[in-house]
């Protein structure tokens, strides 16, 4: 009996823990039933990656399966020779035979032959093979079970039907009931695998997604950083054009400085020598002498003189030649040079421009001031004077005159710091008057709202009623609504620094989108430019 046990746990397989049905073996020569590993890897394909389940060795691709044939003969035979979980016939003991029915009221187990002999009397309730017998017999009145009181959801045997505790009850044959219990089974089992399905869709869409955003993320870095290198490059030949410009503007300089000093020393020297002469007059005795010598040479000191003083006159500071080096020019070349790299690094990275939005007029409620350039809403008290159209709302909303049905788009508002407000997009066949008119209360409009309410301001998102509450603490009253349209997406942010994501709507848009505001009482929002 130890060896014949032993055997059998070298036949189970790890995941069933029954002996093997068509035994596998994997790589790594681990074994398993062909439906349990088959079963446990279409689990695991979402993930991309098998492992095996014993030693977890994992494998980037679905593994072949090979057929252990010895395995299977050997498993085969020890189910033929001793059946899991066998019933033998009650009176067969020399060989023992498999029992092919069970009496609960004899408590026996019958195998074809006895049961040929048995009693057909209806008293005598025969099941499929069971070795618990006392399970289908009542505890009171020793009697067969083969009822089920749907009331109380209990077994129950004939005396039971007609005992006090149980009279009146709805009772149903207990094959009867386990055949309506099958029933609603199966119809739970769809539906559980309808779930099943749609959850691993799902799990399959977020695995693909996920991918999306790596692939994503990765070209998005190799653009950031061959912009980054362009700039560096941009930025050399920058430097080496300014520093050039800066060098030739030195030279210039410094040849202008060089002749003036050449003219200088000249002059120097002549000076020199007027001094020479100028000493051997003074040290002259004869008055004859120094006034014929005087005379003679007076039209040359005059002269000199002259030309000394027009000399002294044009004569450059230090600071006139300091100034001379244009500082202000190379400056300009610097920032024009950097202005032009900005603006091919926003043409690399394609920013986007603010979409340009006007409000219309014949859309906005009375009790809503519209201004002169058509970029503020504000509430009125007193009733503004307007016709009556079909495109008007009667309550205090006002919608863009421009729409959007394609591409992505981006406006700014500013809102008042008092009042209650609203921004967000709809639909043009919003409705025009009642409560499903107000922006986000129905399934034709989104939008970011400010509730004071408890002194205090409170910030959400709205979408056919269903009220989103933002935990963060918003402190800047500038707003920023993006729109992705063909992508299904509406994002809010609160432009402060940094900006801050506030939440994003998903949906299929079916319609062109305007922009759409609500402003209450002291409410106000205006289109930043």
């Amino acid at each position: 009996m130890m060896a014949s046990a032993d055997v059998r746990d070298e036949l189970n397989c790890s995941i069933c823990l029954n002996i093997y049905t068509d035994p596998v073996t994997l790589r790594c020569g681990h074994n398993y039933c062909r439906g349990c590993i088959n079963r446990t890897w279409d689990t695991q394909q979402a993930s991309g990656v098998y492992t095996c389940p014993e030693c977890r060795e994992e494998f980037r691709e679905r593994p072949l399966l090979y057929t252990s044939i010895a395995l299977r003969n050997i498993a085969e035979h020890f189910h033929t020779v001793q059946p899991e979980n066998a019933i033998f016939c009650t009176y067969c003991s020399h060989p023992p035979s498999p029992a092919a029915k069970s009496c609960l009221t004899c408590k026996v187990s019958l195998c074809e032959r006895h049961l040929r002999v048995h009693s057909k009397s209806t008293e005598h309730v025969l099941t499929e093979p069971t070795a618990s017998m006392e399970d289908g017999t009542c505890s009171i009145h020793k009697k067969p079970l083969k009822y089920y009181c749907l009331e109380d959801a209990s077994f129950i045997c004939v005396s039971c039907c007609l005992a006090s505790e149980h009279q009146g009850h709805k009772v149903e044959l207990m094959e009867e009931a386990a055949k309506k219990k099958k029933e609603k089974m199966n119809i739970l089992l769809k539906k559980l695998n309808s779930k099943k399905v749609e959850m691993e869709k799902r799990v399959q869409d977020l695995q693909e997604g996920r991918r999306g955003v790596q692939e994503k993320a990765t070209g998005v870095r190799k653009r950031v950083a061959a912009i980054f290198r362009d700039i560096r490059r941009q930025l050399d030949d920058l430097e080496k054009k300014v520093l050039s410009d800066l060098f030739k503007q030195q030279d210039q300089v410094t040849f202008t400085t060089l002749n003036l000093i050449q003219q200088l020393e000249v002059q120097k020297d002549e000076v020199y020598s007027k001094i020479l002469y100028v000493n051997e007059l003074c040290n002259m005795t004869e008055p004859v002498n120094i006034l014929q010598e005087q005379e003679s040479n007076k039209d040359n000191f005059c002269g000199f003189l002259k030309v000394e003083k027009e000399s002294e006159e044009r004569k450059p500071k230090k600071s006139d030649i300091v100034d001379s080096l244009d500082e202000s020019l190379i400056s300009e070349t610097l920032l024009q040079g950097l202005s032009e790299i900005v603006k091919d690094t926003k043409k690399g990275i394609n920013v986007q421009a603010p979409t340009d939005i006007l409000l219309d007029v014949n859309t906005a409620c009375k009790n809503v001031k519209i201004s002169h350039d058509l970029k503020t809403a504000s509430w009125s008290q007193v009733k503004l004077n307007g016709p009556e159209t079909t495109r008007r709302f009667q309550d205090p909303q006002v919608m863009s005159s421009r729409s959007f049905s394609s591409g992505r788009h981006y406006f700014e508002v500013e809102t008042s710091k008092t009042g209650n407000w609203r921004v967000g997009l709809c639909y043009p066949s919003i409705d025009r008057s009642g409560h499903q008119a107000w922006i986000g209360d129905n399934k034709k409009s989104w939008c970011l709202r400010k509730v004071y309410y408890n002194n205090s301001n409170m910030y959400s998102v709205m979408h056919d009623s269903k009220i989103i509450q933002l935990t963060q603490q918003l402190s800047s009253h500038k707003f920023r609504v993006y729109l992705d349209y063909d992508a299904g997406q509406l994002s809010f942010y609160e432009l402060n620094d940094p900006i801050r994501h506030l939440h994003t709507f998903t949906a299929t848009f079916t319609e062109p989108l305007h922009a759409a505001f609500c402003v209450l009482k002291d409410g106000c929002i205006k289109i930043c430019s």
